[in-house]
């Protein structure tokens, strides 16, 4: 029997005015809502409200308890899903406040779980973005895929309607994505149930 499908939540990772990120995660949520392998939702930190202020211990943040209706929502969103892509700008050679934000409010989430990246950007494609998060999943527990899609001069990859001009090698790099990011969430979903992971 088929093992039924994986839990995938796409997060897009910008929140900045006149953000390009909405483009490239629609061009990305063609690919993963074709995919039978997953069951895809979509979290936009633009809609996203959470405290400034983080609470003072560590096991405050690996709860919903405590928290107002809209972040125990926001809490089981993440706790639920089996995979995550996000997909991210670079700025300042960096990762955006907004995703930060999330990963420090939602300690637990993360855990045992695979995280792949699409990234956007200048020359660089958002890279150093996306090697700079490896480092912070990495201390969350997650496993972070090797390979990710980048779009270097990403304004000029999609025409006015946000198609992208040259599909067929992105394309590719999609499916590629998607193939190895199923294979980590069946394989951690199998690990989760059959033996407890202790993160201490």
């Amino acid at each position: 029997m088929s093992p039924s499908p994986l839990k995938l939540l796409v997060i897009t990772a910008s929140v900045r005015e006149g953000r390009y990120g909405t483009v490239v995660t629609r061009w990305f949520a063609s690919h993963a809502r074709n995919n039978e392998r997953f069951e895809t939702t979509f979290l936009d930190l633009a809609e996203v409200q959470l405290p400034e202020q983080l609470p003072p211990t560590i096991e405050a943040l690996s709860t919903a308890e405590g928290r107002s209706p809209e972040m125990r929502e926001l809490f089981a969103r993440l706790d639920d899903a089996e995979a995550f892509v996000i997909v991210t700008p670079e700025y300042n050679h960096g990762y955006t406040a907004s995703i930060k934000h999330l990963i420090d409010w939602h300690f637990s989430p993360w855990r045992c779980k695979p995280v792949a990246f699409v990234s956007y950007g200048g020359i660089s494609g958002g890279l150093r973005a996306v090697e700079q998060l490896r480092l912070v999943f990495s201390e969350m527990h997650a496993a972070t895929l090797r390979d990710s899609v980048s779009f270097d001069r990403s304004w000029d990859k999609f025409d006015e309607t946000g198609a992208l001009i040259d599909p067929q090698e992105p394309d590719q790099a999609a499916a590629a994505l998607l193939e190895t990011l199923s294979w980590w969430a069946l394989t951690l979903r199998r690990g989760r149930a059959q033996l407890p992971y202790r993160a201490d």
